[in-house]
Parts: C-alpha cells; sequence; structure tokens
C-alpha cells in the first residue's frame, strides 16, 4: 500500500516498534539499507527491521566516514528508508553531532524523521570507522552526559551506547564504561570492533541482562560469524552495515567498465533489475490504482451533482 494513505503504524511509535522487536526474543537480524530502494528490498526478503549507516550515508555522497556530514542530511536518509518501507530503523548517530545539546537535538531530528533507534559512540571528531586504527576515545564521563542528554530527549527513541574502547582499553576498559553508560540511561551496548569469538561472550557474560548489538561488517576486525552464532554468544541485534552498499557499488563499477569498453550496456543485461521488476518493487501500480480511484471518486460525484440527484429535504 502506497505511504500516501497507509496508516498502519501510525498509532506506535518507531521506537516503541523497535523495542518490542528486540525484546521479541532470538536475536534481531538488521541489514543495512542504504536508500528508499534498498529498504524496499529487505522488507520483501522478510527483514522486520533495517539500519542506517553512516559510512554508507557518507560513502554514497562520495565522502569519508569522517562525522562531516550534519543531522538534516542523515535525517533525509531516515525519511526515505521510514517511508518506503515502515520498518523500525536503527539509525548510526555517529558522535551524537557535538555536546548534550546537540545530542538532544539529534534525537528529536531522527524521531520526527522516523527512526526508531541511534547508536552513539565514545570516539572524538575526526571520528573513524570502528574498525580502524588510531581511534580517540571521550572521557567516560562526557560520553556518559551525551548518553544521559539523549535519553532524557527522547519520547520513544531506543538508545544504544557504542564504545570503541576494546582496541585501546581492552575488555575491561570496554565493559566499564558499558556498565557507566547503562547507567546513563542507555537501552543497549555496542561493542565495537571485538575480535574473537571469546571477546564475545565474555563482554557478554559480563553485562547479564543487557542487550548487546553486534557488528558483522566485511574486511574488519571482526571474524565472520551468522546471526546465529551472535545469538549464542549472548547478543540480542546484529547489523551488516553497509553491505548493501558494497554490492551495489562494485554492480556499478562493473557497468561503467562494461559501458566505457563496449559503448552499450548489452553485455550487462543480465545482471541489471527489469523494468518490470523496478515497478513492482516500487509498488507503481499501487499508486497508479490510487491516483485512479480520486479521480473516479471526483467524477462520480461531478456525475451525481450533474444528474440532479436528490438532495437534503426531498
Amino acid at each position: 500500500m502506497p505511504y500516501l494513505v497507509s496508516s498502519d503504524l501510525a498509532h506506535e511509535p518507531a521506537g516503541a516498534r523497535f523495542r518490542a522487536l528486540v525484546d521479541a526474543g532470538g536475536i534481531a537480524r538488521l541489514p543495512g539499507a542504504h536508500n528508499g530502494m534498498a529498504a524496499l528490498q529487505a522488507k520483501a526478503t522478510g527483514f522486520q527491521g533495517l539500519y542506517l549507516s553512516g559510512a554508507a550515508m557518507t560513502a554514497q555522497m562520495g565522502l569519508p566516514d569522517l562525522g562531516i556530514i550534519t543531522v538534516d542530511e542523515v535525517a533525509f536518509f531516515i525519511r526515505q528508508i521510514a517511508r518506503a518501507s515502515g520498518l523500525p530503523l536503527l539509525v548510526d548517530g555517529d558522535t551524537g553531532y557535538g555536546e548534550a545539546l546537540n545530542v538532544m537535538h539529534m534525537v528529536r531530528t531522527f524521531e520526527d524523521a522516523g527512526a526508531g533507534a541511534v547508536h552513539i559512540e565514545d570516539q572524538l571528531l575526526p571520528k573513524k570507522c570502528g574498525h580502524l586504527n588510531d581511534k580517540k576515545l571521550a572521557a567516560p564521563q562526557d560520553m556518559a552526559a551525551k548518553v544521559a542528554a539523549a535519553a532524557k530527549a527522547r519520547r520513544h527513541l531506543y538508545i544504544i551506547a557504542r564504545t570503541d574502547a576494546a582496541a585501546s582499553e581492552g575488555l575491561d576498559g570496554a565493559v566499564a564504561r558499558a556498565k557507566l553508560y547503562m547507567e546513563a540511561g542507555a537501552d543497549a551496548i555496542f561493542p565495537e570492533a571485538l575480535t574473537s569469538a571469546e571477546m564475545f561472550r565474555d563482554f557478554a557474560a559480563r553485562l547479564p541482562g543487557v542487550p548487546l548489538l553486534a557488528n558483522m561488517t566485511e574486511f574488519g576486525r571482526t571474524p565472520f560469524f551468522t546471526a546465529d552464532e551472535f545469538e549464542a554468544m549472548g547478543f540480542a541485534m546484529v547489523i551488516w552495515p553497509v553491505s548493501s552498499l558494497r554490492v551495489a557499488n562494485k554492480a556499478q563499477a562493473d557497468l561503467y567498465a562494461t559501458l566505457k569498453r563496449d559503448g552499450s550496456t548489452r553485455a550487462m543485461l543480465e545482471q541489471m533489475q527489469t523494468r518490470a521488476e523496478l515497478y513492482e518493487t516500487i509498488g507503481l501500480a499501487d499508486y497508479e490504482a490510487l491516483d485512479g480511484s480520486i479521480v473516479a471518486t471526483l467524477l462520480a460525484a461531478e456525475d451525481g451533482r450533474a444528474s440532479g440527484g436528490a438532495g437534503c429535504g426531498q
């Protein structure tokens, strides 16, 4: 059903739906969706929640992931994904775009755009991908203040505190930070760039009852694990943050190379989404039917008036 007339989710905030997804048991599987089309495709496959990566947003803008885009630019992506899919969306909030008041503004902006959850991290700007070296961390109390600010500002948004401390402060430092962030008001913890199954299991064991998020990014420090394996290690959520963008970018590069070589796209036709598949995914027929129904209703009303239909009191 086109979002223009859908009211299925009008009475349940996105944050409540995200919380219900996490609380349902098992592990919430949140594939990255870098735009509205990816969100539609993920939903059609059966996923019940999505993730919006800061790295994916900046990369498709032709920029590195250094925390240089703005809250309003992120809100543009949130709106299109939430509108297209209607699914609860976890959004990468980087370092919160500033200090306490900036974090509060981010929370309200993301909620208004349709986000269900946000994670903020304890790096300093310019922040880096969590799987790179030489990350600079904020003081634990400074990050806790941001978490508290987010909790104070939110109406329904699910708040996840990310810590990048494992690489520089070890598991003890990451766990200590996680406990402080939970005390400050976080709903869940995201320990970034853990490097072994033992680290994942140990982290979960030392934070019993705390919902935990795992990041299964490719080409990073974390070995490949399945969603079921993360669940067995004590995690409640898993993201594949940039996978959709990586696949799309690789396909685009192949297209441009073929077009430059051949002067034609014919050799790529088998790898393309057809026109019919595109229209089916975006629901073109539903929009056309909606438009036609409104026109038909207006014409019927005009015909009734023209034929002198019975009026009030006749």
